[in-house]
């Protein structure tokens, strides 16, 4: 089976088109929202003066729309001060009122906010939260302390908010809120200290926790959640991973993943999730017991990552590997057995019939964007994006994050490789309809 998903491999270079230029830079953020509305008239960016250094507090970014009928013009709608370069501003459509309706998060003054903007008539309305998720129907929207996110891990919150338990490793009052979209009621639903305790209650009280990734099943009626933490007891900052489940409420919670790791993830369906982990027991265990943080054994892992180790090798000990979770459920299937061989940014199509990924940079320092058929094990490789080694283990980083459109025949990526940040577009449409690959 491994020697037949290899032999699938093929390449199929599609035309790369500038949708932003400079001489500002542009991007959209995670790869887990669309930028296109429904028409496919407008897509959503981000515009900001720099590109090589993080965000500081007095430092906007100009919320926007790319019109694609009228030589892409860039048209300003407002500013903010609550972004990041891996999540920008959580920047998305609202899908009611023909999504004529924008929504993104702010600053105001002391606290995280969000701004739902009409971008017809300019209206606007503040929320009291800011958005991480918004259901598919867009009536409610899951939410964190964005403050915490920033203190915790850099790049993925937003700074010029102290957080309000930064004292407290694992707080009772803070966590996961769930917030109504029409009337701004929120509560919060799980906490920080109820999260820890399903994962383990031993590593509760020598650990800094937190809460990560939300998002929303297709059918609205479960979401995901990594829950994150670093053991405060050894030498070393290793962070943990466990993917979760929960219903809307934060009822039925279900942990999808203990081995310590999990990456990125998507959605195919309302009971099962596609995402990078680990399964393997060898590494894995010896991590969870500590036994990496002493001296010798901290430079041969590190031997280990730097030198290239077959693949089969490398996850045979980690088990690291796209795996599709059934929610609720112990059942555990590999996707792309030898042909998804490294940790990426993973969508499913609109059709579910495709997923699109990217890797980290190869030794050439080139992030590789590619299509795997989920039908016939096929994977197609359609481009290589060069970023500069000195921005790869930065926090500001341009990771592609690549995005389906609408309809599922276009691509829209971040990217550095012309030298400046700006997006852009990739046609598909020859490649997941069956033609065109090589």
């Amino acid at each position: 089976m491994v020697r037949q998903s290899l032999l699938a491999r093929s390449s199929a270079p599609v035309q790369v088109q500038p949708v932003t230029r400079g001489p500002k830079h542009h991007f959209f953020g995670y790869y887990d929202k669309c930028p296109w509305d429904a028409t496919g008239q407008y897509m959503l960016t981000m515009e900001v003066d720099f590109m090589d250094r993080m965000p500081e507090p007095d430092d906007p970014a100009v919320i926007g729309l790319i019109d694609l009928q009228n030589d892409n013009r860039f048209i300003p709608l407002a500013e903010t001060y609550a972004w990041n370069w891996q999540q920008g501003a959580m920047l998305q459509w609202v899908p009611s009122e023909g999504e004529r309706l924008i929504v993104y998060n702010h600053r105001d003054n002391d606290h995280f906010s969000s701004v739902v903007l009409n971008i017809d008539s300019g209206e606007s309305r503040t929320l009291p939260l800011p958005v991480y998720a918004l259901s598919h129907d867009g009536r409610k929207a899951l939410s964190l302390n964005f403050a915490r996110v920033h203190r915790t891990r850099r790049g993925y919150g937003y700074c010029g908010v102290s957080d309000p338990w930064e004292d407290d490793p694992c707080p009772e009052c803070d966590g996961i809120y769930l917030m109504d979209m029409a009337t701004g009621d929120f509560r919060l639903i799980l906490s920080i200290a109820e999260v820890a305790r399903y994962s383990s209650a031993s590593v509760a009280a020598s650990a800094e926790h937190w809460i990560e990734h939300l998002q929303f099943n297709p059918t609205d009626t479960r979401f995901s959640f990594f829950h994150r933490y670093q053991r405060q007891d050894t030498s070393t900052s290793v962070m943990y991973t466990h993917l979760f489940t929960a219903d809307p409420d934060g009822s039925n919670v279900h942990r999808l993943n203990d081995r310590g790791m999990v990456s990125h993830f998507d959605w195919l369906d309302q009971d099962h999730i596609l995402a990078w982990a680990r399964r393997g027991k060898t590494v894995a265990a010896v991590q969870r017991n500590g036994m990496f943080n002493s001296g010798p054994a901290r430079s041969i892992l590190a031997l280990y990552r730097r030198f290239k180790i077959p693949v089969w090798l490398r996850q045979s000990l980690y088990g690291d590997r796209f795996f599709l979770f059934t929610d609720r459920s112990e059942t555990v299937e590999i996707i792309g057995a030898g042909t998804l061989t490294a940790d990426g940014h993973c969508s499913y199509s609109p059709d579910r019939n495709w997923i699109l990924t990217d890797t980290r940079p190869n030794r050439d320092n080139k992030q590789v964007l590619m299509l795997y058929n989920s039908r016939d094990r096929a994977l197609v490789e359609i481009g290589r994006f060069y970023i500069p080694p000195e921005l790869v283990a930065t926090p500001f980083r341009c990771d592609l994050h690549p995005r389906w459109s609408r309809n599922g025949l276009q691509v829209c990526i971040d990217s550095i490789h012309e030298g400046h940040r700006q997006m852009y577009g990739l046609d598909v449409s020859d490649i997941v309809k069956g033609r065109g690959t090589t």
